[in-house]
């Protein structure tokens, strides 16, 4: 039987992506012929790279996608802890129409940034509630400063936005030390701190922070989630605003 390899190639490119499909065209070809479509695969490929750069890229997608289903239908089951949970400071508008929550880490560089985002948009618009929810990832220095910062919540939480800004757009590390400094310049006693930071309201904080975000699918900072939808990175001011103008219009981040 002749046999033509160009033709089976041809359907072998379709059929190889589909998983399910791969074990029976191996079980249907021979060894010489699976060297030949080996071969003539890897020329094809080398004479053609871009396929692999528009492989690579819609495997993003496909995995963005999945990240983006699985935020979705964690926000459903998770509404109060990340809309209302008593853990966390609210700036802005407390009965603003529109909420977004912030995830953040007083060392991550990405958050330093975004905190002129969050206060361009408070600023701007009167009728939004932004929630604060820290998450310290970055090592033990980010967790430490986390204490301090849980806290300064309950010693002074009417101060906390300062202490907030502070603290995360300082040029020095986040640490325990730079944290109580912070907290000094507010007004606020070490003593007093040390006090509350001995509190399980404290740890309570920093673990809803984290079973949130494992459910979210977060890995980074800073993340946020506006209405039904799990935003990751410092996507900047306009993309926010956008999404903050569509829920107003259609009740959904995307109209």
């Amino acid at each position: 039987m002749a046999f033509n390899i160009r033709k089976i190639i041809a359907g072998s490119l379709v059929l190889l992506t589909a998983a399910t499909a791969i074990p029976s065209l191996a079980s249907a070809l021979d060894d010489k012929q699976k060297e030949e479509i080996g071969a003539f695969i890897k020329e094809y490929l080398v004479a053609n790279p871009e396929i692999l750069l528009e492989a690579q890229k819609a495997l993003k997608l496909k995995q963005e996608q999945a990240q983006l289903e699985q935020a979705k239908a964690a926000i459903g089951d998770n509404k109060d802890a990340i809309f209302q949970s008593v853990h966390d400071v609210t700036l802005g508008n407390p009965k603003g129409d529109v909420t977004i929550v912030e995830f953040y880490d007083y060392n991550c560089g990405y958050c330093k940034r975004a905190l002129t985002d969050m206060d361009a948009i408070l600023e701007k618009d009167k009728n939004v509630r932004f929630v604060l929810k820290e998450l310290p990832i970055l090592g033990p220095d980010s967790l430490a400063a986390h204490k301090v910062s849980a806290a300064f919540r309950l010693v002074a939480p009417e101060k906390y936005g300062e202490f907030h800004r502070a603290l995360l757009g300082g040029e020095d590390r986040a640490t325990e030390e730079t944290a109580i400094a912070v907290a000094g310049r507010l007004g606020i006693a070490e003593a007093d701190l040390r006090a509350k930071m001995v509190d399980a309201a404290t740890d309570e904080s920093v673990k809803e922070a984290y079973t949130l975000a494992n459910t979210l699918g977060i890995t980074g900072t800073p993340s946020y989630v506006i209405g039904n939808e799990a935003v990751f990175g410092a996507v900047g001011v306009e993309e926010i605003e956008t999404k903050v103008t569509n829920m107003r219009s259609c009740g959904s981040t995307i109209c």
